[in-house]
């Protein structure tokens, strides 16, 4: 059994037991939390698509851990301007585990 959940504006495959990167999540390391923004449920071959989401199904999840990824530069260049700029940026993310998918 599977489900496609939102999270942060993207969507992402959930399966009971694996675990998933989404952007940063406002909940401390090892509190459990809802998803159900949930768009598509497979449950044994059987496929219900929801127009948005699918009623009564929602995901529950564990944080495992807060951290931030690799460091990306982003640089600017005029030529014969004399013009260089170069900038860092680290985006957040926090891991998440699927505990159960709640069909109700």
């Amino acid at each position: 059994m599977y489900a496609i959940v939102e999270s942060g504006g993207r969507q992402y495959r959930a399966e009971e037991g694996h675990s998933f990167s989404v952007e940063k999540l406002p909940y401390e390391v090892g509190e459990q939390f809802e998803l159900s923004n949930v768009f598509l449920l497979s449950n044994n071959g059987e496929v219900k698509v929801g127009q948005p989401t699918v009623e009564g199904v929602t995901v529950k999840a564990t944080i495992v851990e807060q951290y931030r990824g690799k460091k990306i530069f982003v640089w600017k260049y005029k030529s014969s301007k004399r013009y260089r700029r170069r900038r860092g940026h680290r985006q957040s993310y926090t891991r998440v585990r699927v505990d159960e998918i709640i069909v109700g």
